[in-house]
């Protein structure tokens, strides 16, 4: 992927949350279970809420962890709200596309997005960062009874925690768009990031033999 689409700063800012979590500004903690804290900020412009999460995942390796969050193909084993996901070549430029699935009445979501993964060498340190973000300028047909989101970011680092496990930051925003109602987006925030570590951790398991398999 063409780096221009980000930047060295942007990686160099991801990874420093592992150390030091940029919380100023209005950042409150949402909720802390299995380990994980979930702060979030209030973006005035859409009444939607940034999250920034930071955990860790048990027995997963972060090279494993970071391998697993990059494999689309096998994403579509392991979670159960993948509806389509695939990389593909749009003008010269890989892009993704993902079709999540929403529950009944409520339409599904896409999305088309670029991301990036690097793996930085800080003082001898591996640290894993992934980012992502929806792209909008990409030419992809939108799909009847099927809303486009616009407006999406995510960011994770990973970094062995010492005891074959990985110390995670993750940083997301999602403008879902449509009339949901903000109880469901707040538990899909609360139930869901928990949920999706699990499910991850889960996958790292049986990542091998999904490999050997192939």
């Amino acid at each position: 992927m063409s780096s221009l689409r980000f930047t060295d700063e942007d990686f160099a800012a991801a990874w420093k949350e592992l150390d030091q979590p940029q919380l100023d500004g209005g950042w409150e903690l949402f909720t802390e279970t299995m380990g994980v804290n979930i702060y979030r900020l209030l973006e005035q412009e859409t009444g939607l809420y940034e999250y920034k999460v930071f955990g860790s995942l048990a027995d997963c390796e972060a090279d494993l962890c970071a391998d697993v969050y990059m494999d689309l193909a096998y994403r579509k084993h392991w979670d159960s709200y993948v509806k389509e996901l695939v990389e593909k070549e749009i003008d010269g430029q890989a892009a993704i596309y993902w079709e999540v699935k929403y529950p009944f009445p409520l339409s599904n979501r896409d999305y088309v997005y670029v991301r990036e993964r690097r793996l930085l060498d800080v003082d001898g340190r591996k640290i894993w960062v992934v980012l992502a973000r929806s792209s909008p300028e990409t030419p992809y047909p939108e799909k009847n009874g099927v809303l486009r989101v616009k407006d999406y970011k995510q960011t994770i680092v990973m970094e062995a925690d010492g005891q074959a496990g990985t110390k995670v930051f993750m940083n997301y925003f999602d403008n879902p768009g449509g009339m949901i109602p903000s109880w469901l987006v707040n538990w899909a925030a609360k139930s869901g990031v928990p949920s999706f570590l699990t499910d991850m951790k889960k996958a790292c398991a049986k990542y091998p033999l999904y490999c050997n398999n192939k």
